[in-house]
């Protein structure tokens, strides 16, 4: 059903978003601190690791 217009990616996007939001305060706020994303980077080169650097750095309230 969900096929013809959206992709496989989008359905399970819009799927999680009702899913936190039918989930009670304590749960749903629990939810969404989950779902944020971070992402470091870090070469390595002749198996020694070089300086990493943040692509999307962490929020402070995460932790």
């Amino acid at each position: 059903m969900w096929r013809g217009t959206l992709s496989f990616n989008k359905y399970i996007s819009v799927a999680a978003r009702a899913t936190r939001q039918a989930l009670k305060e304590e749960q749903r706020l629990a939810a969404e601190r989950r779902a944020a994303v971070t992402l470091k980077v870090q070469h390595w080169e002749n198996g020694k690791a070089g300086p990493s650097e943040w692509i999307v750095k962490p929020d402070a309230e995460q932790h």
